[in-house]
């Protein structure tokens, strides 16, 4: 079960935030380069529905499947004002199986879950099940090579030195939550038929901004395009918060 649900109301009320703004749109952008051939996804953990909106936006069938009911109200709501239709199902990802047993889809995607699973692996290959063979999966793990980097550069000297020799963290939500180094999360893929297409770094360059800060509408333009520049390039990649791996099942 995820860790999530006891900080959900603070997750909605920094929807607007620069953090959430950045990303949503690097996630969008980094997505949208691997969507060709792409009619029908699935959306684990979808929460208000952000991407799952974007997809069905672009023409494509979105399933989206989230314990929260609130949340699932809210994906309603924002598809209903964008004019698009999302399939919004209650369950969460242990409940795959049953809810989409035989059924595959082009895509299947997580952004933002696996970080409060106790098992990001074990999750995967239940992602990965749900993919047709030659489809997608798209998934999203906090960044445990860069853990250090957000409170340092905030200059939290002491959480910083802790964060060098561990892999569980409490994120800016207050959670209790857990990172992946790409060096495992690469040896997920390989057991589980996965090969990893383009991974990517996201909020390289407002990690150090806090949860609630708005966007600069002035210079919101640079500072997403800015965004995804260091997403995709190395050495910056490399420090984003998350990192977001695009891989294809065999």
């Amino acid at each position: 079960m995820s860790s999530f649900g006891r900080v959900e109301g603070v997750w909605l009320d920094r929807l607007p935030n620069l953090r959430n703004v950045v990303r949503q749109h690097v996630v969008r952008e980094q997505l949208s380069a691997h969507l060709a051939g792409v009619t029908t996804a699935l959306d684990v953990g979808c929460g208000q529905g952000t991407q799952a909106i974007a997809l069905a936006a672009s023409g494509v069938r979105v399933t989206a499947v989230d314990p929260s009911p609130e949340l699932l109200g809210e994906l309603r709501r924002a598809a209903g004002e964008h004019g698009v239709v999302v399939d919004a199902v209650p369950g969460g990802i242990e409940d795959l199986d049953a809810l989409f047993a035989g059924q595959v889809f082009d895509l299947v995607c997580t952004h933002g879950l696996l970080m409060y699973l106790p098992d990001g692996f074990a999750a995967l290959e239940q992602l990965t099940r749900r993919a047709r063979p030659g489809g997608l999966v798209s998934f999203t793990v906090r960044n445990g090579d860069a853990l250090a980097y957000r409170p340092g550069l905030r200059g939290q000297w002491e959480a910083a030195l802790a964060a060098f020799e561990t892999t569980r963290y409490v994120n800016d939500l207050g959670a209790d939550a857990r990172a992946d180094r790409l060096a495992d999360v690469e040896s997920w893929c390989r057991s589980l038929g996965l090969d990893i297409e383009q991974w990517y770094g996201v909020r390289v360059l407002t990690e150090v901004v806090g949860g609630d800060v708005p966007p600069d509408p002035k210079t919101l333009d640079a500072c997403l395009r800015a965004e995804v520049e260091a997403g995709r390039r190395d050495p910056y990649r490399r420090l984003g918060s998350q990192l977001h791996v695009v891989a294809r099942r065999r």
